[in-house]
């Protein structure tokens, strides 16, 4: 009984996961935004994660800034090789130096490596306002028990 109880409390926690990410982004609308990505999300269970992604460049040589926060539901989301997906909904918003800001309904669909492991590269394509692909390296903190490489 005593070697059976750990495997039994490890069976009830749930699995969360802090993640920071570092890409790009594009934006294709009438003037394409170009631009360095950085996000943070939390996983609070084995199905989805709750996403912000900003974005600092440019639109028309103009400083300009994109931002979503998004709720994503995974596939696959602990797997320790191979890709994981997801996709999302949730709102973005756009400002650009001397334009009104805008916001806009976020969709998204992306694959990630390795969704198990403490890193990986990622992919997205989406809408929010335009056509939007990213890509970069996620960095995940797992919970001590995971073993995580």
């Amino acid at each position: 009984m005593l070697l059976v109880l750990p495997l039994l409390v490890l069976q009830t926690q749930t699995l969360t996961v802090n993640e920071a990410s570092l890409g790009g982004a594009i934006v294709f609308l009438d003037h394409p935004f170009t631009g360095a990505e950085l996000g943070l999300a939390h996983r609070p269970n084995s199905e989805s994660r709750i996403a912000l992604a900003v974005a600092g460049g440019a639109t028309n040589g103009d400083p300009a800034l994109r931002a979503q926060l998004t709720v994503q539901l995974l596939i696959n989301s602990f797997a320790r090789s191979g890709a994981g997906v997801y996709a999302g909904l949730g709102a973005a918003y756009a400002g650009q130096q001397g334009v009104p800001g805008q916001g806009f309904l976020a969709v998204l669909v992306g694959v990630e490596a390795a969704p198990g492991r403490r890193k990986g590269w990622y992919v997205e394509l989406g809408f929010c306002g335009g056509l939007r692909a990213a890509l970069g390296l996620r960095l995940r903190k797992f919970p001590p028990w995971w073993g995580a490489t």
